[in-house]
């Protein structure tokens, strides 16, 4: 019979080919014969099985689905079938002879392994129990612990009611009335039990939430003589927060009067520092605040029951001129403390803030102890580009304060040109935030105010607030449209301007412009021309971009007018591009028709006073009384001709009348002779604008109309058109 090829071998050496010998086994005689002579037959097959499997694949299928037994053989070799017969009868007699030993076997070893099975659950089983118990027992000794605890009971039942108030969607309105009211019936009382547990403090601040003013009053009674060591609690501090943010006068009286004499501690406090710097700055009163300040002058200002003679005003330079030699120990002391916050980098106080402006103010200018303050400020300069100076956070926290920024403003003012430059580094991305901020925006006014190297101040302020992408824009827009970030903006092109600068704001500036006198070199007027010749082209790209949205509301049609006449020799090309769109959107801005100034009554008029401004060329000077052109001319008169010849009668008898006289009078405007023509056309128009029927004459008028007096009903003349009359 022909042997068949396996396919394992096939796949491993297709191309060696061999033959089988033919095994010749004779019939055995006797069981001991045939036992030494199967043996030896055993061997090769086993060997041939050892081989298969050593360098052949397996298969998924057996032998006999296969087509053949055990064994490898080439094409055309020829097997003799006795010898697998004769082995398999071997192999069947070593089953029957072993088959009793196996069975044996494996039963003792089901037996074993099931009582195995048996043991291991029972014991997993032992040990759950056990581990059940065992927490069980604990449970149990914690909750027995916590019941033999002092007012365990009161405590467990209001957090219950705690668990319920502090959810708000869930309760209704008259449930939390009388949840709040069983509350109290708890806590009256008894308020100190609960307020030293970080967990039942939390019931009496949900009890404060949910009171009444009376009910406040009664609970900071209770609390009388404990606020110090509340303020010092993790979470007990908050506690004192929520019971003065409603600013009740008892109540804060009760707080603050247990700080005094505590300052210096609680101030080096990790946790009473802040509640104290909090009240101090939001709720304290002045007269509070100067106590509390003073205490950081020396011992004798923390003693309770100490009459200090003279005053009691916090200011420093009136207790060393009332008492001068107390100036060396009051300077020590003080810059004591403030040292100490500053190394434990403890600097967004402001009693410190204020503590270090009472310093610097007392100094003399130029002084050595003057010079070692303002070096104590300074980031170090020997630090590189992306590393960060230790008392960074110190200038940042300072700027956000009022008397902070004062400080900083005093330290550009003062510093040297080197000082200005480290002053401004620590802020570099922090500008945009500190232009909206009320305080810091002081800040950079002073950096524009006295600071000669105008591109440095240019760069350093407005690299951030001008970004040269697409949002330009959109953030010159938002910058525009608040009070604070716009005077930022704005004050290089309008740095006297009434309406720009609050009180404050000019008070600041005219303290800062006495100093600058001796510490500054450059003229103020050069100094703010070449800080408005660098911004101009983002301001004249802004302004092209979103001349509409700019001329919706006030504050972006006067933006628009200093922008577009300020700096004329910058970009003539962009700011050509930018007056076009302003003539184009004329009609709009005269009539406040655009959308978002339809409420703004006074759009109107700052729209009128703008496109006069930008006709004449220049702004009028109130010294002089003459209005000084700009050089180059703008050339806006020729740009909004064409825009309004066809509504020239509306214009000139309506609110653009005064538009149109500032048309015939502006200086280098091609069309006049056009536009005074066009004007006789319609005289009669004027005529009538000027002097409606029943409209009294000024010349006429005995008495002059007081302000807001609207007793005087008639109608009155449009003063443009009489003066259009007298020129034609």
């Amino acid at each position: 019979m022909a042997g068949i090829k396996r396919k394992s071998a096939a796949a491993t050496a297709p191309d060696v080919k061999t033959k089988s010998k033919k095994v010749k086994v004779d019939k055995p005689t006797s069981k001991r014969e045939s036992k030494h002579e199967v043996k030896p037959a055993k061997k090769p097959s086993k060997s041939k099985k050892e081989e298969s499997s050593d360098g052949s694949e397996e298969s998924d299928t057996s032998e006999q689905e296969n087509g053949f037994y055990g064994f490898s053989a080439a094409e055309g070799a020829d097997v003799d079938m006795s010898d697998a017969e004769s082995s398999e009868e071997i192999e069947e007699q070593d089953a029957k002879s072993n088959g009793k030993t196996h069975k044996r076997k494996d039963d003792t070893e089901s037996s074993k392994k099931t009582k195995g099975d048996a043991a291991e659950s029972k014991l997993a089983g032992l040990n759950s129990n056990n581990s059940r118990e065992a927490h069980a027992k604990q449970k149990a000794l914690a909750k027995e612990r916590k019941a033999a605890k002092p007012n365990a009971d009161i405590i467990e039942r209001s957090k219950k009611l705690w668990e319920k108030l502090r959810l708000k969607s869930h309760v209704d309105k008259d449930e939390r009335k009388e949840l709040v009211k069983e509350l109290f019936e708890i806590i009256t009382g008894r308020v100190k039990d609960f307020v030293f547990k970080h967990d039942s403090v939390r019931v009496i601040q949900t009890a404060i939430k949910y009171s009444t003013m009376e009910q406040r009053r009664m609970i900071a009674r209770e609390l009388k003589g404990e606020f110090k060591v509340l303020a010092e609690g993790k979470y007990s501090k908050f506690l004192i927060a929520k019971l003065v943010e409603k600013g009740d006068p008892e109540i804060r009286d009760l707080v603050i009067t247990e700080f005094y004499g505590h300052v210096k501690r609680m101030i080096n406090h990790p946790e009473a520092a802040w509640i104290l710097d909090d009240i101090y700055r939001a709720v304290a009163t002045p007269e509070q605040k100067s106590r509390l300040l003073r205490e950081w002058y020396g011992p004798e200002f923390s003693i309770k029951g100490l009459d200090t003679k003279g005053t009691d005003s916090a200011e420093l330079s009136v207790i060393i001129k009332e008492s001068p030699e107390k100036r060396k120990p009051i300077m020590d002391y003080l810059e004591n403390q403030t040292n100490a916050l500053i190394q434990k980098k403890l600097t967004g106080f402001t009693m410190l803030h204020d503590a270090m402006l009472q310093y610097f103010l007392v100094c003399e200018p130029g002084t050595e102890q003057a010079n070692e303050f303002l070096e104590h400020l300074k980031p170090d300069p020997t630090i590189k580009e992306g590393e960060e100076a230790d008392n960074v956070d110190l200038l940042k926290n300072l700027a956000f304060t009022k008397s902070g920024s004062r400080l900083m403003s005093l330290c550009f003012a003062y510093g040297t040109a080197k000082d200005r430059k480290l002053f401004l580094r620590p802020y570099k991305d922090t500008i945009e935030t500190m232009a909206f901020d009320q305080h810091a925006h002081h800040v950079l006014l002073a950096a524009m105010a006295v600071t000669d190297d105008t591109k440095l101040s240019a760069k350093s302020i407005f690299s951030e607030l001008l970004p040269n992408n697409d949002t330009l824009a959109e953030k010159v827009l938002n910058i525009v449209n608040d009070t604070r970030a716009r005077t930022v903006l704005l004050y290089p092109f309008a740095a006297d301007a009434k309406w720009l600068l609050d009180d404050n704001t000019r008070e600041r500036l005219a303290e800062l412009y006495t100093i600058r006198q001796k510490t500054s070199k450059k003229d103020p007027n050069t100094r703010l021309q070449e800080i408005a010749k660098h911004i101009e082209p983002q301001l004249l790209t802004a302004v092209t971009a979103r001349a509409a949205d700019f001329a919706s509301f006030t504050f972006g049609l006067q933006f628009m007018g200093e922008v577009l006449v300020g700096a004329p020799e910058v970009e003539p090309a962009k700011r050509k591009e930018a007056l076009t769109e302003v003539a184009r959107l004329s009609q709009s801005i005269l009539d406040s028709a655009l959308p978002a100034s339809a409420g703004d009554n006074k759009a109107g008029s700052h729209g009128k006073n703008m496109l006069k401004t930008l006709v004449q060329g220049g702004k009028f000077d109130p010294t002089t009384k003459k209005v000084v052109p700009v050089e180059p001319p703008l050339g806006f008169a020729d740009l909004l001709w064409p825009q309004i010849k066809s509504n020239l009668k509306e214009w000139a008898t309506g609110q653009g009348s005064f538009v149109v006289v500032a048309l015939t009078e502006a200086e280098g405007f091609s069309k006049k002779e056009e536009a005074l023509k066009a004007l006789k056309k319609e005289k009669k128009a004027l005529e009538a604008a000027a002097n409606p029927p029943g409209a009294q004459n000024g010349e006429a008028k005995n008495k002059k109309q007081k302000k807001g007096d609207k007793s005087d009903t008639a109608p009155r003349g449009n003063a443009g058109a009489r003066i259009l009359l007298e020129k034609l």
